[in-house]
């Protein structure tokens, strides 16, 4: 009969043998390429931007300044910024929906097209980037300052 203390030999001598062979089966099984050979991969990646359209300012003058009688001048500072192809649009509505005797000023190198609407002014950008305009919204009125600020809406296109 065999004591425990051999038992527990022969186990250990038997699963320590076989830890050491596991690597050399393994071993076998790799490919060793010949010196001087070459590999080719090649990857794919497609990166998408989530279009952005943000207003980073949009700061009417507290209120309007009298140039004369019944003629008004109000400051607005509108800042975008934008990462659209087509660019963005701006709406500004006059808060009674009478846009009659108002004008507005646009810096010429700001690169936006202003419009006339029944409602107000439509200004355009064709083009991405961050769009700074300081404009200057001139008022005709024949009584009191109209309401102020404008409304401002900004649509992507």
């Amino acid at each position: 009969m065999t004591s425990p203390i051999a038992l527990h030999r022969r186990l250990a001598t038997a699963l320590l043998m076989g830890g050491l062979l596991l690597p050399v089966s393994g071993h076998a099984e790799a490919v060793h390429a010949p010196a001087g050979g070459s590999a080719s991969a090649s990857l794919s990646f497609k990166v998408i931007i989530p279009p952005v359209l943000q207003v980073l300012e949009n700061a009417p003058s507290p209120g309007l300044q009298a140039e004369g009688p019944g003629a008004w001048l109000g400051h607005q500072r509108l800042v975008v910024m934008s990462n659209l192809k087509r660019g963005f649009c701006a709406h500004l509505r006059a808060a009674a929906g009478d846009a009659s005797g108002w004008t507005l000023d646009i810096p010429p190198a700001s690169g936006v097209r202003a419009e006339r609407v029944s409602d107000g002014w439509r200004l355009c950008s064709q083009r991405p980037g961050r769009h700074q305009l300081d404009l200057q919204h001139h008022f005709q009125t024949r009584g009191s300052a109209p309401a102020w600020p404008v409304a401002t809406d900004i649509t992507a296109l």
